[in-house]
C-alpha cells in the first residue's frame, strides 16, 4: 500500500502523533490491493494529485489528450485482460467525454470503471452554480451497467470493490464511480482507513449451464442438416480458446467468426465459412451463437439474410439476451468456457456431425469467392494511384511476418476491406469498432494493446476515423510505444472526389499529411504512394519498435459511401444520386 500521512492532531498518544490518511491515498490503496496495474486518464481538478500518487505508488498512469481516448484505452484493456480497465477523469465536461467510451464499453461488454471527480454535493444539489456543476451520477446511469457515488472517505474501499465486481461479473460492462472533491480530500485515521479496504474474492465466478439445457442443444444439433457456429467477441473475451477449437473440430461444424473473434481459429482453417458467409447464414438450419448476439451485425436473425426456419442455440452469460430478436430454441446460460466444456463432455463422439453435402456446398461457394477476390487483389496490386486493396495486401504480407503484432482497425472502407483482406491467426489480436460501429477507438485501443501486452501494434485507420483520436499520437510518442499507425488516406469521408456546390470543400472532403503530424512529436513519419513503399515503411517501422505513422496515399475515387452499410442511409428526396 502507499504510505499514510502522519499529522499532529493534538491527540498525541504514547507512540506519538496519530497516523492519518485521506481519500486520495485510499483510492490508490484500494486499486493496488485489487491488482490494478494501469490507469488511463486526463488530469485536472480534482484528480491531478490522485494521478501523481498512483504513479508514485507503482501504478502506471498513461495520460491522454482527450478523455474519450483514455476511456477507449481502458475498455480495450478490459477486453484483453479480463480485468476492469480504469479510466480517470475530471468533473463535468471531462466526465462526459469519458462517458462516451464507458457507454461503448457497456455496449461491447468490456469490463471498465470510470472514476471521476465531481463538485461539492451541497452546491450541486441546490444548483448554486459551482465549478463544473453537474449531477454526474444521474447523467451516467442510463448508459452504464451500474453507477455509484462515494460520500465518505471510509466508503472508498467499498465503492472501489463494488465497481470492480460489477464491471467484471456476469455480463461485463462499464461502471461509473463518482468521488466528490471533498471526499478525495477528507482526512481520516489511517488505521480506520486501512481497515475499510478489501480485496475481491472470485469476482467473476464460473456459471455452469443446466444439464438439461445442454442435452436440449445437443439433440437439436444432432438432427441438423446444415449446422453453423457463429463465434462472437464474447467467445474471444472468454479466453476459452482450446475449448472453442475442440468443440468446432470435434463436431466438424462450419463456423463464421465475427470480426473481433477472428484468430480464435486461424482464418484459413478448413471449417471456416467466412468466405461463404452470405450463403452460410441464408441456408443454415441450426445455428450455435457462441458469445455472439443477433443484433444489427447479424441482421437481427431476420429473413432473407437468414432462413426463416432457422433454429438458434445461444451461449450467453446473460439470460436476458435470449429471445431478444428471434426465438431461441436452446438457450445455454453460462460462461462460454463452462458451456463448451459441458457440450463436449455430454455430446457422445460422432453424435453431432456436419453432413458432407453441406460442407461441400460451402466449400464450393468459398472457392468461387476466393477466386473472385484474388482477381480484385491482382488488379489492385498494380493500380496507380494506389487503391485500398493495394495498400492492404502490402500490410497483410508484412503482418504475416510479424504474428505477435496486434491489429487495431476502424473506418468505413478501411474497416470493411481490412477485415476481408487481412487474416488473423492469434486470438484477441484484432480490435475494431465493435457493436456500436463507433469511430474514434483507434489510438485508445492501440495504446492499451501496447501498454497491456508490450507487443507491437499496427493501427489501420481510415483518414476520417483517424481524425477522431489522431492527437493521441503525441501520447504514443511521449510513452515511446511500439505502435505503427497506417492512415489509408483517400482525402475524404468514404472517398475524396465529391464535388462541392459552393466555394467551400464538399462535406466529405479532407486534406492532411498525417506523416508530418507525428514528426512534430518526435515519431517517424513516412508517406507511401505504392504498395511497395507501404511494405518497406511498415517493415522498417516494426523493426525499429518505435512510434511511427505511414500516410498511405489512396486514390480519392476509391471507396463507397458508408462502406458495407450503405443500406442504412435514408432514401429521401435529398438522397445522393
Amino acid at each position: 500500500m502507499t504510505d499514510t500521512v502522519t499529522q499532529d492532531t493534538g491527540a498525541e498518544g504514547a507512540d506519538g502523533p496519530a497516523a492519518l490518511t485521506d481519500g486520495i491515498h485510499l483510492v490508490v490503496d484500494a486499486l493496488k490491493l485489487n491488482g490494478v496495474e494501469n490507469i488511463y486518464g486526463v488530469v485536472g481538478i480534482p484528480i491531478t494529485d490522485l494521478a501523481r500518487l498512483a504513479q508514485a505508488s507503482g501504478i502506471r498512469y498513461i495520460g491522454f489528450r482527450h478523455e474519450s481516448d483514455a476511456g477507449h484505452a481502458a475498455a480495450a484493456a478490459g477486453f484483453l485482460t479480463q480485468k476492469p480497465g480504469i479510466c480517470l477523469t475530471v468533473s463535468a465536461p471531462g466526465f462526459l467525454n469519458g462517458l462516451v467510451a464507458l457507454a461503448n464499453a457497456t455496449t461491447n461488454c468490456f469490463p471498465m470503471v470510470q472514476i471521476s471527480g465531481s463538485s461539492e454535493r451541497h452546491l450541486v444539489d441546490l444548483q448554486r452554480g459551482d465549478y463544473e456543476e453537474m449531477d454526474q451520477l444521474a447523467a451516467a446511469k442510463p448508459f452504464v451497467k451500474a453507477a455509484y457515488r462515494v460520500h465518505r472517505a471510509e466508503d472508498i474501499g467499498r465503492g472501489i470493490a463494488r465497481a470492480l465486481r460489477t464491471a467484471i461479473s456476469g455480463r461485463p460492462g462499464g461502471v461509473y464511480l463518482d468521488i466528490p472533491a471533498a471526499v478525495l480530500g477528507e482526512v481520516i485515521d489511517a488505521e480506520k482507513g486501512a481497515a475499510s479496504l478489501w480485496r475481491l474474492v472470485d469476482p467473476a465466478p464460473r456459471q455452469l449451464p443446466q444439464p438439461e439445457a445442454v442435452d436440449r442443444a445437443i439433440d437439436l444439433l444432432a438432427g441438423a442438416e446444415r449446422p453453423l457456429i457463429v463465434l462472437g467477441k464474447g467467445a474471444a473475451y472468454a479466453q476459452a480458446d482450446e475449448l472453442v477449437r475442440e468443440f468446432v473440430e470435434s463436431t466438424g461444424i462450419p463456423y463464421i467468426p465475427m470480426s473481433m473473434a477472428k484468430g480464435l481459429l486461424p482464418d484459413d482453417h478448413p471449417q471456416s465459412a467466412a468466405t461463404a458467409r452470405s450463403l452460410a447464414l441464408r441456408r443454415a438450419d441450426v445455428v450455435v451463437l457462441v458469445g455472439a448476439r443477433l443484433n444489427w451485425l447479424l441482421g437481427h436473425g431476420d429473413a432473407p439474410q437468414w432462413s426463416p426456419d432457422a433454429k438458434f442455440v445461444q451461449v450467453d452469460i446473460a439470460a436476458t439476451e435470449m429471445d431478444s430478436n428471434q426465438p431461441i430454441a436452446a438457450p445455454l446460460v453460462g460462461d462460454v468456457g463452462s458451456v463448451l466444456e459441458a457440450l463436449i463432455e455430454r455430446g457422445k463422439p460422432g453424435r453431432i456431425t456436419a453432413p458432407a453435402q453441406w460442407r461441400e456446398e460451402l466449400a464450393f461457394r468459398s472457392a468461387q469467392n476466393v477466386t473472385k477476390m484474388a482477381g480484385r487483389l491482382e488488379t489492385a496490386r498494380t493500380a496507380h494511384p494506389m487503391k485500398f486493396l493495394g495498400a492492404l495486401q502490402a500490410i497483410r504480407d508484412v503482418l504475416h511476418e510479424n504474428p505477435r503484432a496486434y491489429v487495431v482497425n476502424e473506418g468505413a472502407n478501411a474497416l470493411d476491406l481490412t477485415r476481408n483482406t487481412i487474416g488473423m491467426r492469434v486470438p484477441r489480436h484484432r480490435l475494431d469498432s465493435g457493436t456500436w460501429g463507433v469511430m474514434g477507438i483507434g489510438m485508445g485501443y492501440a495504446i492499451a494493446a501496447a501498454v497491456e501486452t508490450g507487443d507491437p501494434v499496427v493501427a489501420i485507420e481510415g483518414d476520417s476515423a483517424f481524425g477522431f483520436s489522431g492527437m493521441e499520437i503525441e501520447a504514443v510518442c511521449r510513452y515511446n510505444l511500439p505502435i505503427v499507425t497506417l492512415v489509408l488516406n483517400n482525402s475524404g469521408v468514404y472517398r475524396g472526389d465529391d464535388p462541392s456546390a459552393t466555394d467551400d470543400p464538399a462535406p466529405t472532403a479532407l486534406k492532411a499529411r498525417h506523416d508530418l503530424m507525428i514528426e512534430a512529436f518526435g515519431g517517424k513519419g513516412y508517406q507511401a504512394t505504392t504498395p511497395e513503399e507501404v511494405a518497406a515503411a511498415l517493415r522498417e517501422a516494426l523493426a525499429a519498435g518505435r512510434p511511427a505513422l505511414i500516410d498511405c496515399v489512396i486514390d480519392p475515387t476509391d471507396g463507397t459511401e458508408s462502406g458495407n452499410i450503405a443500406h442504412l442511409n435514408p432514401k429521401g428526396i435529398s438522397a445522393k444520386s
